[in-house]
């Protein structure tokens, strides 16, 4: 027997189904869900990290786990629907325990500005697919295809701009409550067949594609601002994101669902405080 047939099956090994999985905070997801709950990994990613994605599967595989990439642009149906039809050949049926949604690939700018940061049509539909209609397209994927195991959890990821604002963020912002309502519409239709759908926002994070946008001073001004920002006086960590999601895999988070669970730390609580005395 092979071992994707030993895998396949209620009574198999569980998979955990990562978008984004290369890099930042989806690669730290990977290798904390490898370690617990012991998931193996089907990591989706477009390929700009291979450094980070080589060092996430050697992880993953260090936990004991299994490590399949699987390199594509997650954002379409098309893609979901090549993807999941990939992870079956690999796992089997019922067989993905933990869906993460951690891709990112927004526009930022100005709705009416008349320059380049002009949020035209294009950029709009982008952002919105792959912040938000990706999430429904990969669901609906593994529904049609039976791969969610029992009990299984979706997860998308939200940031702190559904409660406060950055000028040239609203294609975000909008996308991202776009996501809010699909994971609570999702919650309604999966929740009889057992399974859970929730969002886990969480602020600022030190990733690849951060440094990638800012020069050394810039991110020395950005950790200093959040230090002040953030009550616990420091910026949380893709470590601790991941190792709560590996919380939220477990059974004593099966009852949550639908829910926008706040991770952030209370990371805009001193935001007047810091306008008003600084």
């Amino acid at each position: 027997m092979s071992r994707s047939e030993e895998d396949a099956g209620p009574g198999g090994p569980r998979w955990a189904l990562v978008l984004g999985a290369s890099s930042g905070t989806g690669a730290a997801i990977a290798e904390a869900v490898a370690q617990q709950p012991g998931l193996d990994v089907f990591g989706v990613h477009r390929g700009r990290y291979v450094d980070s994605g080589e060092r996430m599967e050697h992880a993953v595989r260090e936990a004991g786990r299994r490590a399949v990439p699987w390199q594509a642009d997650a954002s379409t149906p098309e893609a979901a629907e090549a993807g999941v039809e990939a992870l079956r050949k690999v796992a089997g049926p019922r067989s993905v325990k933990l869906f993460v949604h951690s891709i990112a690939g927004a526009s930022v700018g100005h709705f009416l500005s008349e320059g380049e940061d002009r949020l035209h049509a294009r950029r709009i539909r982008r952002t919105f697919d792959t912040m938000a209609h990706s999430f429904v397209y990969w669901a609906q994927a593994l529904v049609a295809a039976d791969m969610l195991a029992p009990e299984a959890r979706l997860l998308g990821l939200q940031n702190v701009l559904d409660g406060t604002h950055l000028s040239n963020t609203g294609l975000v912002s909008a996308s991202k409550a776009a996501l809010e309502m699909y994971v609570q519409h999702l919650a309604m239709e999966l929740g009889p067949l057992g399974h859970r759908v929730n969002l886990l926002k969480f602020g600022t994070v030190m990733t690849p594609a951060l440094k990638h946008v800012y020069s050394p001073e810039a991110l020395a001004r950005l950790e200093a601002a959040h230090a002040r920002m953030n009550p616990a006086g420091r910026m949380c960590t893709v470590e601790e994101v991941a190792r709560f999601v590996s919380v939220l895999a477990g059974e004593d988070a099966a009852w949550f669902n639908g829910a926008t669970i706040d991770f952030s730390g209370g990371m805009t609580l001193k935001l007047l405080d810091l306008v008003l005395n600084a």
